[in-house]
């Protein structure tokens, strides 16, 4: 079993082993998702491109402006804090 010791700055490092298995990179993120009151998962929070293809097809069939491309990353953006 991986574990790690919380710093006084409420810091942990993640484990080799533990990186490894969930495919983290310096850099990425993590999500501690509430299992049930005291349990917690950890998973990635980034994920790759190549996941996105396809994710948009036929959802459009005009194209879109620069304006309502920085609409949709702002709002996603906002999400992700």
């Amino acid at each position: 079993m991986a574990s790690a010791t919380v710093t006084s700055k409420g810091q942990i490092t993640i484990p080799a082993k533990v990186r490894d298995a969930l495919g983290l990179d310096p850099g990425d993120r993590v999500e501690f998702v509430e299992i049930r009151k005291r349990e917690f998962s950890i998973v990635p929070a980034t994920g790759s491109v190549r996941e996105l293809k396809g994710f948009l097809r036929g959802r459009r069939t005009k194209p879109v402006s620069l304006e309502e491309m920085d609409q949709a990353i702002a709002k996603g953006a906002s999400r992700s804090r």
